[in-house]
């Protein structure tokens, strides 16, 4: 009985790690004849395990999708992976996902071996997130899935809008995909009433049903959507607009930069171009300075004037503090 349930674990974990398998490959990797494989899946549906059968030469065994989750078969690097991995998402900004996250943890990590426990307790021992900033509004996972479904379905989709001031507009657009960032998700749509696409940021989206009808999906406003967002996050949201070539290679700007600072070109092998967004030139020069890395205006040309009028400001800021800094004191001068 004992060497029967191993097996069936075994069959269970092949199920799983591979979309179909033949009969006989099964005999093959668990030993047995088809006609034992035959009985195990007969057995793992007694069990509730919905494995469908293909007939034919060409036909096999798929473990299908069922009314409830099987548990899970993971070897040692699996394992560890999943564990770190919902440790990770427990710090996302997806509403709910970090409790349900702590909850799936700690029923993993109690049927853990020990010698997996301890490198997964390494590892959350001896590891600090680091949170850039503010960390964004948490996004509701039922809103993400109704987004996805619509994007999925090719179906409209009618939802309020929050803008960053707080007004609240009605939308109706054709969704096509969603587009997520180290800490924020944004939805790509044709908007219906503007005739154009825009990209709207899914934590103030409020779906208002029903949905509906189906369209035709249009072709993607670019061949890199992730691009597309950043662009539109970075550059085209803002009144101002700047390209400056860091005097680093691309790989290494974008190691250093978020996605939300711009978009980078390789302009040649020591540096890269940066096309970036502010509200204003003075914003824009900050926002460039505090790269931390040399550049040089490429356009606009005000910008070179305003980092120069910039320039003029803390050269006398320095000079005044230089000036305090020497001058005599209150009871040098009483002295005299």
């Amino acid at each position: 009985m004992l060497e029967t349930s191993a097996r069936l674990l075994r069959l269970l974990s092949l199920l799983q790690a591979h979309r179909e398998w033949s009969g006989s490959e099964l005999a093959d990797r668990l030993g047995v004849t088809p006609r034992t494989v035959r009985r195990d899946v007969d057995r793992l549906r007694e069990l509730g395990y919905p494995v469908n059968a293909s007939p034919g030469t060409g036909g096999g065994y798929q473990l299908g999708a069922g009314a409830q989750l099987p548990p899970l078969l993971l070897d040692d690097d699996e394992a560890v992976a999943v564990a770190v991995g919902l440790r990770t998402a427990a710090g996302q900004g997806v509403e709910g996902i970090g409790e349900s996250s702590v909850r799936a943890l700690a029923k993993l990590e109690q049927v853990l071996p020990n010698r997996l426990r301890r490198r997964v307790g390494a590892l959350n021992a001896f590891t600090v997130p680091l949170l850039r900033g503010p960390q964004p509004s948490a996004v509701d996972p039922a809103v993400l899935t109704d987004l996805a479904n619509a994007c999925r379905d090719a179906e409209r989709l009618r939802f309020e809008y929050r803008d960053h001031g707080g007004a609240t507009t009605r939308r109706t657009v054709e969704p096509h995909r969603l587009v997520c960032t180290e800490r924020r998700w944004y939805l790509v749509a044709w908007d219906l009433d503007r005739a154009d696409w825009r990209t709207f940021r899914v934590d103030r989206v409020t779906p208002r049903p029903p949905h509906g009808p189906r369209f035709t999906p249009r072709e993607a406003p670019a061949a890199d959507l992730a691009a597309y967002v950043s662009e539109g996050i970075s550059t085209r949201a803002y009144a101002a607009h700047a390209v400056v070539r860091l005097l680093v290679p691309a790989e290494e700007a974008a190691a250093r930069l978020s996605p939300a600072a711009g978009t980078l070109e390789p302009f040649d092998d020591d540096s890269c171009l940066l096309r970036t967004g502010a509200a204003n030139l003075d914003v824009m020069a900050i926002h460039v300075m505090m790269t931390g890395i040399a550049f040089e205006v490429v356009e606009p040309q005000a910008l070179t004037e305003t980092i120069r009028t910039l320039r003029d400001r803390l050269t006398a800021a320095l000079d005044r503090s230089a000036d305090a800094a020497s001058a005599p004191g209150p009871s040098e001068s009483g002295a005299a």
